[in-house]
């Protein structure tokens, strides 16, 4: 019980609106990612960068929300506010994603699933709820992820370590060693990129040597050098900073593969350099500029309200419609483009129903807990 709970800090309404217009993106990625012959084959090639942007933006927010109350919050009380922020929406994604889970057999994509027994799936639903990393020999689905019925729970998994990281030490850490610890990480990202067999910053989603060290380097830098960003800049006023920013951030994400199949480490330097500069821009930028109307206000709340919502519920429609893409290979384009439009508008719409039915009610009956 606390009487005097620490009250919430104004939101940077911006930044909220960027975060929603990165989820949508993603949710159209994975939408055509379900068409492409490769990974060199992609109308929004470099949408999983979101990902990575998250974690810069919530490396940013953290630091601004929690770093100058640590005098009067303990580890328990933080550890507990990210725990009311996030993982009731976890819950709600695998939910989703195990009532979702039998729609999506296919006998081209995922043969197995008409096979798992009931109580397989809800065992993977209650490890699900806890985050909890599930080994490859425990996979129902055959793609080898940590949450097999809503693969973007890897991301929660890293986003809590980074948490947890920072709760228990980084948090102390001064400019000097913050800053040391952010030009390593950039330089282990920088060389896996470059290196990296396919030239990309894809992974981090197995529960496997080679995937782990890539859920790390992804996380690490971002929130990390979020944080420091936070630390060291002061945000100045930036006209039009929502539109200017999210341009930008599109034109990372749609950007054609840099260097095709003869040149991959240029891809990977290009993801990279996004990153490690360009996302930092978008951030500054988002930080310095304020909604000029009411009517760019409700846009940005909007997107800032649904972004986390739809981002952790919208994947099961994918393993849906993505087996839906690879049993109908002769399916007219209009058919195509029809269903995907339906999975995009079903994402946002369940996206916002669980925000307004599930995650607000939910977060306030928290919020009035912890004070009675």
């Amino acid at each position: 019980m606390n009487a005097n709970p620490l009250p919430s800090k104004p939101h940077y309404q911006i930044l909220d609106g960027l975060r929603g217009v990165a989820a949508l993106i993603v949710v159209a990625f994975h939408i055509f990612e379900a068409h492409a012959t490769s990974h060199l084959t992609q109308i929004i090639n470099h949408g999983y960068l979101a990902v990575d942007f998250f974690f810069l933006l919530s490396g940013y927010v953290i630091a601004y929300a929690y770093d100058d109350r640590w005098h009067k919050m303990s580890i328990g009380s933080f550890f507990r506010r990210r725990l009311e922020r996030l993982q009731p929406m976890v819950i709600m994604g695998m939910i989703i994603g195990a009532a979702c889970f039998y729609f999506s057999d296919s006998p081209a994509l995922f043969p197995q699933i008409h096979t798992v027994p009931v109580w397989q799936l809800l065992l993977t639903m209650l490890v699900g709820f806890t985050l909890l990393p599930m080994p490859v020999s425990m996979d129902i689905r055959g793609w080898q992820e940590l949450h097999p019925l809503n693969g973007p729970g890897w991301s929660l998994f890293y986003e809590y370590i980074a948490n947890i990281l920072y709760g228990l030490g980084i948090r102390r850490f001064s400019k000097g060693l913050l800053t040391a610890l952010v030009v390593l990480s950039a330089a282990a990202l920088m060389h896996y990129t470059v290196t990296s067999k396919n030239g990309d910053i894809i992974g981090g989603w197995s529960l496997t040597p080679e995937q782990i060290k890539i859920g790390f380097i992804r996380m690490m830098f971002p929130f990390f050098g979020g944080l420091l960003l936070a630390r060291v800049t002061k945000p100045v006023r930036i006209k039009n900073a929502f539109l200017w920013s999210s341009l930008l951030l599109a034109l990372i994400m749609f950007m054609p593969r840099i260097g095709g199949a003869e040149h991959l480490w240029a891809n990977g330097l290009y993801e990279a350099l996004a990153i490690i500069f360009v996302f930092p821009l978008v951030v500054y930028l988002g930080a310095g500029g304020q909604t000029h109307s009411a009517k760019e206000y409700k846009i940005c709340k909007f997107l800032g309200d649904i972004s986390y919502p739809i981002y952790i519920t919208h994947y099961p429609f994918i393993y849906i419609y993505t087996a839906w893409v690879f049993d109908n290979r002769q399916a007219t384009p209009s058919q195509a483009i029809g269903y995907g439009l339906l999975t995009f508008a079903v994402s946002v719409l369940v996206g916002y129903a669980c925000l307004k039915l599930y995650d607000e009610p939910i977060r306030a009956w928290l919020k009035k807990k912890s004070i009675t």
